[in-house]
């Protein structure tokens, strides 16, 4: 049984000790805080030395996406809400469909707010999971584990690629078990916690910036971003409606009436609606416009 099984934790990066951090117990409040903000410097550092692996993996998903297929996250604990918390910015950041990112945490739903430890052991359970959503070989597996070797992250890699999906592993643990199952391998290693084993620290951060990079690099890939400014985002609420106003003002440069009035009639697609003003074209043409170029606002604005 797995609870049998002895597991070397002295093999996993994750798990070391922390020399830095030994007298923290004792420390004053501003120095609990330096402590953890010296350690927390290392990250972006740690995940600069993946940016390779993390590019193709940027290909991978806008070719994933352009194909029909989805985006899966997987994880237990913090790495599965971190890919559950990355997949549920999705839709509103770039009005996409809400099944274009799938998360999945060992768990269900519940492990989302509440300590469920022994799920990430189930390797039968992931493969449940990934059949419930109708995961197929269209699909881009994406398992996260900070230790490298979470059984439910192990078995979702192996299936993914037994039916043929592409996939990739984020770890913060050097040469970890799901980096040599997945197509592409980022292993961040952070070095260890400030406080022994506490992966919700620097490898959760770590965690949260290759998502960040990851979907965000897809999103740009796909069109959804003009120079830097989110032109699909979604308008649910009245903060994101000024600021649908201010991103076509920064774009077109157009008087506030005019702007307010193309919003409305596009239902405030800030993309058709700088389209439409820039190219002085009917809410119709200046879609076909945009259809002609893969959505690719740029291209069209550029193509004076």
């Amino acid at each position: 049984m797995n609870k049998e099984k002895k597991i070397d934790l002295s093999k996993i990066s994750t798990e070391q000790r922390n020399n830095n951090t030994i007298n923290i117990d004792i420390a004053e409040p501003k120095e609990i805080a330096r402590l953890i903000n010296e350690e927390d410097k290392l990250v972006a550092l740690a995940v600069e030395k993946e940016l390779t692996q993390i590019g193709e993996a940027i290909t991978i998903g806008e070719a994933t996406i352009r194909n029909g297929g989805r985006i899966i996250y997987i994880g237990a604990g913090t790495s599965g809400r971190l890919g559950v918390l990355d997949a549920s910015e999705i839709p509103p950041t770039y009005n996409a469909p809400s099944d274009m990112f799938i998360g999945l945490i060992a768990g269900g739903d519940y492990a989302l707010r509440n300590a469920v430890e022994n799920a990430e052991d189930s390797a039968d359970e992931i493969i449940k999971d990934l059949n419930d959503i109708k995961f197929s070989k269209k699909d881009f597996l994406v398992g996260i584990a900070a230790s490298g070797r979470t059984p439910y992250v192990v078995a979702g890699l192996e299936y993914a690629n037994k039916i043929g999906a592409k996939t990739m592993s984020i770890s913060t643990s050097a040469n970890s078990q799901i980096g040599k199952i997945a197509n592409i391998t980022v292993d961040a290693v952070v070095g260890p916690e400030a406080i022994t084993g506490s992966t919700r620290m620097k490898s959760g951060t770590a965690q949260k910036l290759v998502l960040n990079t990851l979907s965000t690099g897809i999103m740009v890939r796909l069109g959804k971003v003009y120079k830097n400014l989110m032109i699909d985002v979604k308008p649910a609420n009245a903060k994101l409606i000024q600021r649908c106003i201010n991103i076509v003002f920064e774009i077109t440069s157009a008087d506030e009436e005019l702007i307010k009035k193309t919003l409305e009639e596009t239902n405030y697609s800030c993309k058709l609606s700088s389209v439409m003003i820039i190219k002085d074209l009917s809410k119709e043409d200046a879609q076909q416009l945009l259809n002609n170029n893969n959505g690719y606002l740029r291209k069209v604005i550029d193509d004076e």
